[in-house]
């Protein structure tokens, strides 16, 4: 099945990103205000604004299609994960909670729909930051600012993964989740800058061209990943594994996680 005659069936991607803006806008309050905080059972943090944005993403979600599976962290961590078929959406209503929780901005939703295990559209939002990156694998990539207190026309640039510079390359890492094996991995490569980021932001910033290399060795779920995935994708870019295999989504044997796999823009020498 050709690219657009799959989307052409799914909730659109301005349906995608209308849900993000506006758990976005849920969040916001209890960024800046009171907000209870509990611990999973995995030992992350849950709050009530990852509760609120989620609810309202559902919602919205059955509203444009009752029938397609839904997979949100917060249902999955409460046991509620429906079965799926080839198609699906993955839901992540505030990844970085660690970032949300410490005050900082760097806190994203997350919303993609996935076809045969590969993420075809997504959405990744950063309220606190005004900034909006979409991407449809047979319309490209493009990025936005919009404010998440106030509804506004979207003016979209599009955005597009770049060559790795002769120079070097800039690799992003996580803010809160950096490892040992990530040093290790990077010092395969020439690099000319490293950037710390938080959440969903490092694909952000490959798919953008500021970037070219987002290794993660650390776990991570597919609800973390899929919409910068679908980001990544429709601007030029992978996702791999440490095989050099395409990272691939609706893995419920594995619950969901993800191998360690890596970022890039276009061809990078050495994966």
């Amino acid at each position: 099945m050709e690219p657009g005659d799959l989307t052409s069936r799914l909730p659109a991607l301005d349906d995608l990103v209308r849900l993000a803006v506006a758990a976005g806008q849920a969040i916001m309050p209890f960024y800046r205000g009171p907000c209870a905080i509990s611990t999973k059972a995995d030992a992350s943090p849950v709050t009530e604004a990852d509760r609120a944005a989620e609810a309202i993403i559902l919602a919205g979600l059955r509203a444009l299609d009752p029938a397609l599976p839904v997979i949100a962290e917060e249902e999955a961590a409460a046991g509620r994960v429906p079965q799926t078929g080839s198609t699906f959406v993955l839901v992540d209503p505030l990844d970085g909670t660690r970032e949300f929780v410490a005050g900082r901005d760097e806190f994203t939703v997350n919303i993609a729909i996935v076809d045969e295990g590969v993420p075809v559209r997504g959405v990744v939002y950063a309220p606190a930051l005004g900034r909006l990156w979409a991407g449809d694998i047979g319309t490209g990539a493009w990025r936005a600012r919009i404010d998440a207190e106030r509804d506004g026309d979207l003016r979209r640039q599009p955005i597009a993964a770049r060559q790795p510079p002769a120079a070097g390359l800039v690799a992003v890492a996580s803010r809160s989740h950096r490892t040992p094996e990530t040093d290790a991995y990077l010092a395969r490569f020439t690099i000319s800058d490293l950037v710390s980021a938080g959440s969903s932001l490092k694909f952000c910033l490959v798919a953008e061209g500021k970037a070219d290399l987002y290794p993660r060795l650390g776990r991570t779920m597919e609800w973390d990943t899929a919409a910068g995935h679908a980001v990544l994708r429709a601007a030029g870019g992978e996702v791999l594994t440490l095989d050099g295999l395409p990272l691939t989504y609706g893995k419920r044997e594995r619950g969901y996680d993800n191998p360690h796999f890596v970022a890039v823009g276009r061809a990078t020498d050495g994966l």
